[in-house]
C-alpha cells in the first residue's frame, strides 16, 4: 500500500488533521443581498419595496406574505401591512448589461457584474461595496456618501423636505440595525402625534373640542344672537301690536301720520302736504292728477 519505492509520505497522508470551516465568498454574499429578494431569495422585480430595517423586497412576495403569513420568514415577521413597507424610487443603471442573454463559450463572473441601480447624485453602483439609504418620506434611494457631502434636509432628487428619523440605511448590519429600530419607533411615535393634531384640526373646525379662543369668541357670539332672536319672537307672539309690519298692514294706517317715517320719505306721498302746491306729475310714481 505505498511507502515502498523510496516515496516520502507527507504529515497529512499519515496524520488526519482538523479540516478548517469553509469560508463564504463575501462579495457573493453581498451581491446575493443586493440583487434578491429578501422573502423568496429570487431576483428583484420592480416594484421594489423596503421596510423600516432597510432590507429589499418585491413587492408582490410582500403581498403574497400578507395574505398568507406562514409564508413570510423570521427576517419579515415585523411587516404587518403596507404601511410596514415603502415604494423605492430606484435610479436605474444605463450600464446595467444583466438582461443579455449569456453566451455558453465562456465564463460569467456574476459577481463583478454591474448593478442594475445607482445613486442619482454621484452615480455609484448599488452592490453592497458602498453604503446606500433610502427616505421613508418620499422613498428616493441614494448612497450615504451623497448625503453627507451635499447637506441640505430637502431630498436631493425629488426635493420634497425629511427629517434625520426618515434615513434608512439598506441591508444595515450591527450599528446600524439598531439605530434603524430606534428610528421605527420614533417614526411612529411621530406619526401618533400627527394624527393627533390632525383630529385637534379638524375639531376647531367642526365646533368640537380644542377649538381656538377665535373660534370660541365667534360660536359666543353667534349663541348670544339667537337667544337674541328668540327672546324676540316670543314677544312679538304675545304682543303682535308692537311689530311694525302689523301696524303697517292696519287699514288706519297712514305714513304721513307715522312718527317714524321722515319727511323726505312722506313727500313721495300724494297725502303730504306738500303735494297741494304741486302742478306738475310726480318725481318718483306717475300721477295723472298733474298732467
Amino acid at each position: 500500500m505505498g511507502c515502498d519505492g523510496g516515496t516520502i509520505p507527507r504529515r497529512d497522508e499519515l496524520v488526519k488533521t482538523k479540516k478548517k470551516p469553509e469560508q463564504k465568498d463575501k462579495q457573493a454574499e453581498l451581491a446575493f443581498k443586493w440583487k434578491h429578494c429578501a422573502i423568496r431569495q429570487l431576483p428583484l422585480q420592480p416594484p421594489v419595496v423596503g421596510c423600516s430595517l432597510g432590507r429589499l423586497y418585491t413587492k408582490e412576495s410582500v403581498l403574497e406574505g400578507l395574505l398568507d403569513r406562514n409564508t413570510l420568514p423570521d427576517s419579515a415577521v415585523h411587516i404587518k401591512n403596507l404601511k410596514d413597507v415603502r415604494n423605492l424610487n430606484l435610479t436605474p443603471n444605463p450600464a446595467f448589461n444583466g438582461d443579455r442573454a449569456e453566451k455558453g463559450d465562456g465564463y460569467t463572473d456574476r459577481v463583478a457584474m454591474s448593478s442594475p441601480y445607482i445613486c442619482p447624485v454621484i452615480g455609484l453602483e448599488m452592490n453592497g461595496k458602498y453604503k446606500f439609504c433610502f427616505l421613508w418620506s418620499c422613498g428616493c434611494v441614494m448612497s450615504e456618501r451623497a448625503l453627507k457631502e451635499v447637506k441640505s434636509w430637502s431630498c436631493h432628487k425629488c426635493q420634497q423636505p425629511y427629517e434625520d428619523v426618515d434615513i434608512v440605511v439598506l441591508n444595515a448590519e450591527g450599528d446600524d440595525l439598531e439605530l434603524m429600530k430606534e428610528r421605527a419607533v420614533l417614526r411612529r411615535i411621530t406619526q401618533k402625534k400627527s394624527k393627533k393634531r390632525k383630529s385637534s384640526d379638524v375639531c376647531m373646525t367642526t365646533g368640537g373640542e380644542g377649538k381656538s379662543s377665535e373660534g370660541d369668541d365667534r360660536l359666543s357670539a353667534s349663541r348670544k344672537k339667537i337667544k337674541k332672536e328668540d327672546k324676540v319672537v316670543p314677544n312679538l307672539m304675545n304682543n303682535p301690536s308692537d311689530d311694525p309690519a302689523y301696524k303697517k298692514a292696519k287699514s288706519d294706517y297712514s305714513i304721513a301720520k307715522d312718527p317714524r317715517a321722515s319727511e323726505v320719505f312722506k313727500s313721495i306721498f300724494t297725502s303730504h302736504k306738500s303735494a297741494v302746491e304741486q302742478d306738475r306729475a310726480h318725481w318718483v310714481t306717475y300721477n295723472p292728477f298733474y298732467n
